[in-house]
């Protein structure tokens, strides 16, 4: 603080606390909340509408510990995600919730390979150049008027979630936004052209993730937790056949919601498709590793989409594919030694972790004990109540924990509730998905919140208060989807119409 002396100030610094009272207080109320569940004396059972009770046994009530703790440890990232993904492999050997080896199985499952074959298919993508050469073409298209400069933005973000990790989508669109932004003439000054371009850009990503499986981890995840629980598979092409209409629905209303929040200052911006022609020009024609990883990636997305209908190849497993895709990436040199250290492995051990506390609940018996505790708040709703309650539910905790961990935490609870009420599983796993694509009110929800954050366009209040009508608007989306398009879709609703 200042001190007078004369005319002279002196200024007297404050000494830093070598301490962060407010990391310390979360890493301290997550061991609390684990402890407390830990020690506490059983909980009363869960009973079903008819009569079975369903105890939780030490392990589930510890489980239910772990997942609180994780949360904490997650929300407010106290240390990386991926070393609290590690903790939940930890506590479980340690305290025997579940067996070591069985904890750490979990995260080498297929599932998390799968999403680390994704994320290195976007890391060839980028370091080839396909995605800035496509967005150059987007850009020499749309032209100069900013309206249409966000629609080919959110449709090129999207397009692009269908072959690679959202992630990887938003990491590769943000130069390419902020060079569009540069050119709007108002320097690093936000704006609503700037506000709009970025909060979008995180929009899109999420809803164009969910039309494929290469879009994001959640999808693989999810799918997995659903084979297990239901005993079948859902094919990559199923998923998409599902996806497609609702997803693209929802990129273009998230268009018109921005254009709404946050029309342009400015209706033009000159001399962009010029410089947009330029930038194109300087690539040159393609070259034969851009061919090559195209062939490549097209080669995955071909195989992954008929290998449901040619018996032959049925039996070859999606996550076999895109790890295939990798090490061919490194046979030809696409990529080094060094793109593989630059794999996000904080990602990759988020996902592990998620997937080892989904079946931590789900084996321990947590989830029905949750599930049964749950379907009392439904005991006579009808069969669409429940699932758009679900489906918020979801939409709720996927922007608070990530969506990975979101779904591997909802939707065994989900899955269980729904034969009571008659309600087919297919239903309640793709309006999971659709909701976990689509964390729109926190940055902590999904990495491109974050990423797009990064532009200080906004604040983290802003994005929220542009997330509340956009939260509406996907509710809305997937009311129409359960309530007409996935019926006119043949897809089960009912769990009588099952096969």
């Amino acid at each position: 603080m200042p001190e007078a002396f004369g005319k002279q100030r002196i200024y007297v610094s404050k000494k830093k606390s070598p301490f962060d009272t407010r990391r310390l207080a979360f890493i301290l109320l997550g061991l609390g909340l684990f402890f407390w569940l830990y020690l506490i004396d059983p909980l009363a059972d869960a009973v079903d509408p008819a009569g079975k009770h369903f105890p939780l046994s030490r392990e589930g009530k510890a489980a239910i510990g772990l997942f609180l703790l994780a949360g904490t440890w997650w929300v407010f990232e106290v240390i990386p995600v991926g070393v609290t993904s590690l903790a939940i492999g930890v506590i479980q050997a340690v305290f025997l919730i579940r067996p070591t080896k069985v904890a750490f199985n979990d995260f080498m499952d297929p599932s998390v390979l799968f999403i680390f074959g994704s994320l290195v298919i976007g890391m060839a993508f980028s370091k080839v150049g396909l995605t800035k050469r496509l967005a150059y073409k987007m850009l020499t298209i749309v032209g100069e008027r900013t309206s249409m400069i966000y629609l080919g933005c959110f449709l090129v973000t999207a397009a692009l979630t269908h072959v690679m990790a959202h992630t990887a989508v938003a990491a590769t669109m943000f130069p390419i936004l902020m060079a569009i932004y540069t050119l709007y003439g108002e320097g690093h000054r936000p704006t609503r052209f700037g506000k709009g371009l970025f909060i979008g850009m995180a929009f899109v990503a999420g809803a164009g993730s969910m039309v494929t499986l290469l879009g994001a981890a959640r999808s693989a995840v999810a799918i997995g937790f659903f084979n297990d629980i239901v005993n079948r598979d859902i094919s990559f092409f199923e998923l998409s056949y599902y996806m497609l209409p609702v997803g693209w629905l929802l990129v273009l209303l998230c268009w018109g919601l921005v254009m709404i929040m946050f029309r342009p200052e400015k209706s033009h911006i000159p001399g962009l498709r010029e410089k947009a022609r330029r930038l194109y020009r300087e690539a040159g024609p393609l070259s034969r590793r851009e061919i090559f990883v195209g062939l490549v990636v097209l080669a995955v997305i071909l195989t992954l989409s008929v290998k449901s209908f040619i018996p032959a190849i049925a039996f070859i497993d999606k996550s076999s594919v895109v790890l295939l895709s990798t090490i061919i990436f490194f046979l030809f040199k696409i990529l080094t030694i060094k793109e593989l250290e630059d794999i996000p492995w904080n990602i990759v051990l988020l996902f592990a972790g998620a997937m080892s506390i989904g079946f931590c609940l789900w084996d321990t018996g947590a989830a029905s004990w949750l599930a049964i505790n749950w379907l009392a708040m439904f005991h006579d709703a009808n069969w669409f109540v429940f699932v758009m309650a679900i489906a918020f539910f979801v939409m709720i905790m996927t922007n608070f924990i990530m969506n990975v961990a979101a779904i591997a935490i909802s939707l065994p609870v989900a899955l269980v509730i729904a034969p009571y009420l008659g309600v087919a599983p297919d239903v309640v796993l793709f309006a999971s998905l659709m909701v976990s694509a689509c964390p729109f009110l926190l940055l902590v929800g999904a990495a491109p919140n974050a990423i797009a954050y990064d532009s200080r366009q906004f604040s983290a209040g802003q994005f929220f208060i542009a997330g509340i009508p956009g939260s509406l608007l996907l509710m809305a989306v997937v009311a129409l989807a359960i309530g007409i398009i996935w019926p006119f879709m043949n897809m089960p609703i009912s769990s009588a119409a099952q096969p």
